[in-house]
């Protein structure tokens, strides 16, 4: 087997990987609460790859109440080395039509409802969020798509709403005023939770619609949202065996990894036991909790 473990949050529409063998669901429990599923655990060739439902199997789960905590936490504890995000979007720019898959770099958070960190009282940090995916990764990931059969778009600001309505006009103009190319539901706090476990993290989001700041045409319903999720969800399960062929043989060390390292500022001495215990997946190697 190979150094890397990516794992694989499976947004609207993706919902398992038939490409994996010796596939196994598991259970993960964590200091969090439950994750939105049981994990898919099995490899392509020589990569193993750990599959996490983000709505759970049926898209059980509103955006607005994912455990992205348990969930990111979940794959940690898993071994997952990388993190890749798959996840349906509405597009703000008339030059990413629906069907095109965008490897984003950047993002806005617009959610107001949901935990945004690991770190608080007792044991607080601040990492950086300045560059927030991984540009190894999302350079694979493009690569993967495209020979998936998708365009690919490579670059692009998310803007992280908190749903679970759509916008209204007036925010989708504001949005597209602010520079923002395409907008969804569930990038954060997840990006920002896969940097605090030092993980490095990309996403590619799939186009569905063009939200709803094109005058003169209808508004997003949900009957064409899916119709389009279907048709993206096939490439992207391909994609993700795409991603296991381009992988180097053996993973060199991101400096995400160690992205803990000047992010602590808790003296140890008032560091507070039970806060540190939770932290023993997502933390432990800089806290010094594991060899």
């Amino acid at each position: 087997m190979s150094g890397w473990t990516i794992g694989v949050l499976g947004g609207s529409g993706v919902y398992a990987i038939d490409a994996l063998e010796d596939a196994q669901w598991i259970s993960v429990d964590t200091p969090w609460g439950a994750p939105s599923d049981e994990l898919l655990i099995g490899r392509i060739g020589a990569v193993k790859f750990v599959f996490l439902p983000r709505h759970g199997r049926g898209h059980r789960i509103a955006p607005s109440d994912l455990n992205a905590r348990a969930n990111i936490d979940a794959l940690k504890r898993a071994g997952c080395t990388d993190v890749i995000a798959l996840s349906a979007i509405g597009s703000l720019r008339e030059h990413l039509p629906p069907g095109r898959f965008v490897v984003v770099d950047q993002f806005i958070d617009r959610t107001v409802a949901r935990p945004a960190s690991f770190f608080g009282t007792g044991m607080v940090a601040h990492v950086s969020m300045a560059d927030p995916v991984c540009p190894r990764l999302s350079g694979l990931l493009a690569e993967a798509g495209r020979r998936a059969g998708a365009e690919v778009s490579e670059g692009g600001t998310y803007l992280a709403m908190e749903g679970p309505q759509f916008s209204s006009r007036a925010e989708s103009h504001l949005y597209r005023s602010w520079g923002c190319d395409v907008i969804g539901m569930t990038a954060m706090p997840e990006a920002r939770l896969a940097r605090e476990a030092e993980l490095p993290y990309a996403l590619v989001g799939m186009v569905t619609d063009y939200d709803c700041w094109r005058e003169g045409e209808a508004h997003v319903e949900v009957e064409s949202v899916i119709a389009q999720m279907n048709a993206n969800a096939g490439r992207a399960r391909r994609l993700v065996v795409e991603l296991a062929a381009l992988l180097p043989a053996e993973r060199a060390p991101s400096p995400i990894d160690t992205g803990l390292d000047y992010a602590l500022i808790t003296a140890p001495d008032a560091r507070d036991p039970a806060v540190l215990a939770r932290l023993d997946a997502v933390a432990g190697r800089a806290l010094g909790l594991r060899r």
